[in-house]
């Protein structure tokens, strides 16, 4: 299973990698928002650190636009994944992109069968959003098993990539379900480090170290 930090925040992006956790990258323009930089700055010098999918997000809404600006954005580097909206227009510009051989991302996606649509028009990834279908009463990571399991049946080679991801059990349960990939806060991926009984073994095991004559 990949692991992708969902951050335009490079000091954030450097702690994950000193981690040895991060396969990828996810941006989004509240995530840019918050870090006050110039948008191809920060996917160029995360570029420089990162050797795996960076997805950077159109802004556009219709599909001959988004073609436009996906091709600009694939241009800054090769690790360059264009992040799509779902919706027809989306679809349109994904089938476009991947018939230029150009790697996709939809996102805000929210039911198995808009999964389904993403795989068939060729996205390199779908991002169901697991966090916000819980906030609404749904279970999120229902759509993502019975994602995995359509792409299972017919061989799509679209990863699974888990977004909206709130806490440790959100990535234990999307790894469990066979997705391929969860992108993951920084707090949340310090969380998976830790454990009570760990905390509490290194208490002990230094105090007992206290205890040992030295020379």
């Amino acid at each position: 299973m990949k692991f992708f930090i969902d951050s335009a925040d490079v000091k954030e992006i450097r702690v994950a990698l000193e981690m040895g956790c991060v396969d990828g990258v996810t941006t989004n323009p509240s995530l840019l928002a918050k870090v006050g930089r110039p948008f191809e700055e920060v996917i160029r010098e995360i570029a420089t650190l990162v050797d795996g999918p960076i997805s950077a997000e159109c802004i556009s809404t219709k599909a001959e636009d988004m073609v436009k600006e996906g091709i600009a954005l694939a241009a800054w580097h090769p690790n360059v994944v264009i992040k799509i909206p779902m919706g027809v227009e989306g679809l349109k510009a994904t089938r476009a992109l991947a018939n230029k051989g150009i790697s996709t991302n939809v996102t805000l996606v929210f039911s198995p069968l808009q999964a389904l649509l993403c795989a068939k028009a060729g996205a390199s990834f779908v991002s169901p959003f697991v966090g916000r279908l819980d906030d609404i009463g749904q279970e999120g990571m229902e759509m993502v098993r019975q994602t995995v399991a359509i792409f299972d049946n017919y061989g799509f080679a679209t990863e699974v990539l888990v977004a909206s991801v709130r806490n440790p059990i959100h990535v234990l349960h999307a790894a469990l379900a066979g997705a391929h990939v969860a992108t993951i806060p920084l707090a949340v991926l310090k969380q998976l480090s830790e454990h009570p009984l760990t905390t509490l073994g290194i208490e002990r095991f230094l105090a007992d170290w206290e205890k040992v004559p030295k020379p």
